[in-house]
């Protein structure tokens, strides 16, 4: 009788996949980084281990949102104090932190606890298109569609 497979944590095998993001998409693209780093691409795709690869994204400033959501779509922010509510448009976020704005939309894809904790920290962004894991090796990562 066969059993199922199930990858043990010390045994998962990550690479360092580089995507550029200019031109793309908002939305199309972190869904598919979200699925990366996840590891729901790998034959080996366990649901309860962290099977991801590390994701680097260069050109988070060149993204590109459909629609009139540059200017409709507001992010939020609370201090916790009484009135702490604070907000942005988009396009302020993009001028100010354009990293921030990918690193919002993934973490909102990425289950929640500590294994969605576990995969975030495996993202990197980067506004231009310089970034510091060369020493990594990272390999170009074409993204579907």
């Amino acid at each position: 009788m066969r059993t199922t497979f199930m990858a043990k944590a010390s045994e998962v095998e990550r690479k360092w996949l580089l995507i550029d993001a200019e031109g793309k998409t908002l939305g199309r693209l972190t869904s598919e980084v979200a699925s990366l780093l996840r590891g729901k691409h790998k034959p080996t795709f366990t649901p309860h281990v962290d099977c991801g690869d590390h994701v680097i994204i260069i050109n988070a400033e060149k993204i590109h949102l459909t629609g009139n959501k540059l200017n409709d779509k507001i992010y939020y922010r609370h201090s916790g104090h009484p009135g702490g509510l604070k907000s942005q448009t988009a396009k302020e976020l993009l001028a100010k932190r354009p990293e921030r704005m990918l690193e919002l939309a993934i973490k909102g894809m990425l289950p929640k606890g500590s294994l969605g904790r576990q995969s975030f920290n495996k993202l990197h962004v980067y506004a231009g298109a310089e970034h510091k894991h060369e020493a990594q090796k990272p390999e170009v990562y074409e993204l579907r569609g």
